[in-house]
């Protein structure tokens, strides 16, 4: 089972972004209804209540809701499919029973840094690694160096740093071809709010920082020359993630860019980061290119 503050966060996901990664097309909050026979774009969505309703067949719920109709999965397996598609990071307990007056659950542990730090020193790529960075992404070989890149047979191993250099968090990206395995799997207690964070160190006066939606945009942004980090979800920054960049800009007054995706959740994305961040400029990208990521390929040959 999840807690209530996991759940909480995965109906926070916007779910017109959700219905659009189902392959639903979203036109003005609404779209033709896949539960039944939809002729005239009968299911609407509430992006004030972050709920989704058909007038025809009453089909209705929240984002877990969504995701369960549409692709006939159990709630918690639903509840997986949204942590994965939105990286973000979740914990499942499974609590023993408790005799009557027991003592209630123990809080989730904390994120085990020293259990994982040792595969860090010496990272290695496996092959599947190394033709998704630099075949299929164009990665730079230096940022992956940077980034301390590692992999364990088809897993990606994608570890968060706070600013000082500690290791805070773990992503580990599934790169193999079984579709049983999740996209995404983040260690018990992993902090993965904002990618990259060390590279504020390294920041100048008035330099300017990219932020992107992903890792993967991230370490393209990297191997462009430009300085990086990725903000996935802005609904799960803390007052201090916040605070950080708010930081940077009043005393390096450093400004603020974004390439948001070129689609409906990443235009979302640079918004709700614009509120926290009304500095941050946007820019466009070509219409051939859905994200950062395309774009640096293009431009890498």
């Amino acid at each position: 089972m999840l807690s209530q503050t996991d759940l909480q966060k995965l109906r926070d996901l916007p779910i017109e972004g959700v219905a659009e990664r189902l392959g639903l097309h979203v036109s003005r909050h609404t779209c033709l209804c896949p539960f039944h026979d939809d002729h005239h774009a009968s299911l609407s969505f509430s992006t004030r209540r972050n709920t989704f309703r058909c007038w025809a067949c009453g089909a209705h719920g929240d984002t877990i809701d969504l995701v369960m109709r549409h692709t006939g999965k159990t709630f918690p397996d639903a509840c997986r499919w949204l942590a994965d598609d939105a990286c973000v990071s979740i914990v499942e307990a499974y609590p023993h029973p408790l005799p009557i007056g027991g003592e209630p659950e123990p809080e989730p542990k904390p994120f085990d840094a020293a259990r994982y730090e040792r595969f860090f020193e010496h990272p290695q790529l496996s092959l599947t690694a190394c033709h998704f960075l630099f075949d299929e992404r164009r990665i730079d070989p230096r940022v992956v160096s940077w980034c301390r890149l590692n992999s364990f047979g088809d897993w990606l191993q994608i570890p968060y740093y706070d600013r000082d250099g500690h290791l805070i968090g773990l992503q580990q990206r599934y790169l193999g071809h079984d579709a049983s395995q999740p996209r995404f799997r983040f260690p018990a207690g992993s902090a993965c709010r904002i990618y990259n964070l060390p590279v504020l160190t390294l920041l100048k006066p008035r330099e300017p920082l990219y932020i992107t939606e992903g890792c993967s945009d991230c370490w393209a942004m990297l191997s462009a020359g430009h300085k990086a980090i990725a903000i996935p979800s802005a609904t799960l920054l803390k007052p201090h993630d916040i605070q950080q960049l708010l930081t940077l800009h009043s005393e390096l007054s450093t400004p603020f860019h974004m390439y948001p995706d070129r689609d409906a959740p990443g235009e979302r994305l640079f918004l709700q980061l614009r509120q926290l961040l009304p500095t941050l400029e946007h820019h466009q990208l070509p219409p051939t290119c859905k994200d950062y990521g395309d774009y640096h390929r293009l431009a890498a040959g």
